[in-house]
């Protein structure tokens, strides 16, 4: 059996790893169902931040995996989201190389649909990128995408929890103002779109800085091999450099993509079909698809569906085999998890586009890694004095010198011997030493709702 967490979610297997914690599939005693629940690992007061900016955004909408539920247990934390076991855009171009041109333009509408939603939240994602993507296994249905991971995402006007020289994102599929330390804004999600979208087409990962610098020395290139040119208009409009020159909205863009999608020809019977599977391996032993075989230690009592009353879920049979049918609804493999078999080549159109970058061919889900992070700017001419908690809240992109020696801490110096006590004041002592704090499980969610308290605050006073 698992680990249950709160009294309510059985952990079962992890699916997923990003930036700060591990998504696991979880099965919901309350609701009884299979869900993806992102434990958060870093325990330090930053992560826990991002985690609560996180866990607060709801946003209701086909194309958005938002959390839907929290819970806190002891000194752990964790969120639960929908469980998508389709995998990512990363899985898929694994499978398949570049994708058909009408294939691509459903992908897109629905991540500019989804975009779109989002933005209408004064929320800017900020890490846009294939493998925040991911896909319902539908087969060989209309395709079904849904936006994940808002780890580093944040309204318009929030305070930012990073230092100014700072840049939060990843590498590859940032806009260029970003680079140049602009405050985060909705274009900067629509140069990303545009980097998916070419993505998509050739079936490696663009290179942005070529593409770019390629852009200002000699404007808008032609189409690369096998992209229809209403399509690379769209896509190039949203890959311009200058933020002005991009669409102003993801709506204006769903706009333009379905003009050029009305002048695509009609996929041909020779064309690939395009199959999307199941990327969730099979449940691990103790789990069937109605849950867990036995009953954990620790679970509460569960509700009856349809009633509301509670009662004591009842342990199955031994016997009952482990051999699990995919949840119907299925969670998300944060990042790139799960296999597949790699079903085509994956040749590259360049056209008279700059060469592309590193090919995203792992199809086994080695990056599920997440590479978002924290890198720094280029240093001013000027330098300011250094500050030796400049460091501290940095992630995956600023490392410490390897070849400092580590610091010690000098020797605290030796306590004076404690005079002797009378028995009486000694036996007071000890009884006050018995009187800690209050538990980890209390204190844990009274500091959760004390920084979103502190959060909320912070946001409404830089709204005036």
């Amino acid at each position: 059996m698992g680990e249950v967490f709160a009294g309510r979610y059985e952990l079962a297997d992890p699916i997923g790893r990003g930036g700060v914690g591990a998504v696991w599939r979880a099965w919901d005693h309350r609701r009884r169902r299979y869900v993806a629940a992102k434990v958060l690992q870093q325990r330090d007061a930053h992560s826990l931040l991002r985690f609560v900016r996180e866990q607060a955004l709801r946003i209701d909408h086909p194309h958005v995996l938002a959390p839907a539920s929290w819970a806190a247990d002891d000194d752990k934390v964790l969120f639960t989201m929908e469980l998508v076991g389709g995998g990512s855009l990363v899985h898929l171009v694994g499978d398949y190389g570049p994708l058909p041109p009408a294939f691509v333009c459903t992908l897109l509408d629905q991540l500019l649909s989804g975009l779109a939603a989002v933005h209408a939240e004064d929320v800017v994602h900020r890490d846009i990128k294939p493998a925040n993507v991911l896909l319902e296994a539908t087969g060989t249905g209309r395709p079904r995408l849904r936006l994940s991971d808002f780890g580093i995402a944040m309204r318009l006007g929030e305070p930012r929890l990073t230092e100014t020289n700072l840049v939060v994102g990843t590498p590859g599929y940032l806009a260029p103002e970003q680079m140049l330390g602009a405050e985060p804004d909705f274009p900067a999600d629509l140069f990303a779109v545009g980097l998916v979208a070419l993505y998509l087409l050739e079936g490696a990962r663009p290179d942005a800085k070529a593409l770019v610098q390629y852009f200002l020395e000699h404007g808008t290139p032609g189409p690369p091999k096998g992209v229809p040119e209403p399509l690379w208009q769209v896509v190039a409009t949203l890959l311009q450099p200058d933020p002005a020159d991009r669409f102003r909205t993801a709506t204006g863009a769903r706009k333009a993509l379905a003009a050029a999608a009305e002048l695509l020809p009609e996929p041909g019977p020779d064309d690939e079909l395009i199959e999307i599977f199941d990327q969730l391996g099979p449940l691990p032993p103790g789990f069937g698809p109605e849950g867990p075989l036995a009953r954990a230690s620790g679970v509460a009592l569960e509700t009856v569906p349809g009633t509301g009353a509670w009662t004591v879920p009842e342990a199955a049979q031994a016997a009952h085999p482990a051999h699990p049918a995919h949840p119907a609804h299925s969670a998300a493999p944060a990042a790139g998890t799960g296999s597949g078999a790699r079903r085509g080549s994956t040749p590259t159109g360049t056209g008279s586009l700059p060469d592309s970058g590193p090919k995203d061919t792992d199809p086994t889900g080695t990056g599920s890694l997440s590479d978002t992070g924290s890198f720094r700017l280029p240093p001013p001419r000027h330098p300011p004095a250094p500050d030796p908690r400049a460091g501290s809240g940095t992630a995956s992109y600023t490392a410490l010198d390897p070849q400092a020696p580590p610091r010690t801490p000098p020797p605290a110096p030796a306590a004076p011997p404690a005079p002797a006590t009378p028995p009486a004041r000694r036996r007071r002592g000890r009884r006050a030493a018995r009187r800690p704090g209050p538990p980890a499980r209390v204190a844990l969610p009274v500091l959760l709702l004390a920084l979103a308290c502190y959060a909320v605050g912070f946001w409404a006073l830089t709204r005036r």
